[in-house]
């Protein structure tokens, strides 16, 4: 009994310790972010909020200048959003409607086909950059959002993951649905995605943070500032933090920073639950 009390001490304080090794970093930079840059230059990093907050993220948001080009802060946001959200429904439908081929549609080369598709992990978008914009740029998508999305929606890992929660799926529901008279179209949109909506929610959360914090393949889509990401502008501006001799607008960048790490966080945390069931599901 003691030892169990002791142990469950030590696991709660391991996990504690670990929280604040990841928020203090998050926290720093959000309290900086709320002085002045001369305070910041003269006192360094803050712990405590200052008295600026509206003023230095009301700055970021709507002024073009502070972010160095001819966009806002929120209009990068959205270009984001769009980019992330486009990402992930785009790879959630795209892996479903192949993992479902895949198991439900007896055909020959099923089983190596989804080899073929699985081994594209092996090929990194930093692999296939460059036919990949040669695509684009001959299609006419360059300076799109579709240029930016339609290259990214397919996803190995997805149809990997869809394919292994269908083929768990008993097959005496595919037999009613039969009996039924339910065709393939009706069984997916009917039986499969109800069941799948914890995976669904998984593999959403997975990809609208990896289309998020794309930063490769946007910058090299857009040569047009109102098209570009938040994670283009945190770039920018730190890189302009010491240019013109003048005093770094710490607090800008950190306000960019912590507005940019929002979105992400709270997809996490509304879905975190269908998330792990997800997994757990999938793990079975």
């Amino acid at each position: 009994m003691y030892q169990s009390k002791w142990r469950s001490l030590t696991n709660h304080i391991i996990l504690i310790l670990g929280s604040l090794f990841m928020i203090l970093p998050v926290w720093i930079a959000f309290a900086s972010s709320t002085h002045t840059r001369e305070f910041l230059f003269q006192h360094g990093l803050q712990f405590l909020p200052g008295g600026h907050f509206f003023e230095n993220y009301g700055n970021i948001l709507f002024d073009e200048s502070a972010t160095k080009g001819r966009v806002t802060a929120l209009q990068m946001l959205f270009n984001s959003m769009v980019l992330g959200l486009g990402f992930a429904i785009g790879k959630v439908i795209i892996s479903m409607m192949a993992a479902y081929a895949i198991v439900y549609f007896r055909f020959r080369l099923a089983v190596p086909l989804f080899w073929v598709v699985f081994s594209t992990l092996l090929l990194p978008l930093e692999v296939r950059i460059v036919p990949s914009y040669e695509v684009v740029a001959q299609l006419g998508l360059l300076n799109s959002y579709t240029g930016l999305i339609l290259p990214l929606i397919a996803s190995a890992t997805g149809t990997f993951f869809f394919r292994q929660f269908f083929r768990s799926v008993p097959d005496e529901l595919l037999e009613a649905a039969r009996l039924d008279g339910a065709g393939p179209w009706r069984f997916f949109i009917d039986i499969l995605v109800p069941l799948s909506v914890t995976m669904i929610a998984a593999i959403f959360i997975i990809m609208f943070v990896v289309g998020w914090n794309q930063y490769l393949w946007p910058l090299l889509m857009t040569t047009d500032d109102k098209l570009y990401t938040i994670v283009i502008g945190i770039k920018q501006v730190y890189n302009s933090l010491y240019e013109g001799g003048q005093i770094p607008q710490f607090p800008k960048a950190f306000a960019l920073t912590i507005m940019a790490s929002i979105p992400p966080v709270l997809v996490v945390v509304i879905f975190q639950r269908m998330f792990i069931r997800g997994l757990v599901e999938t793990e079975k």
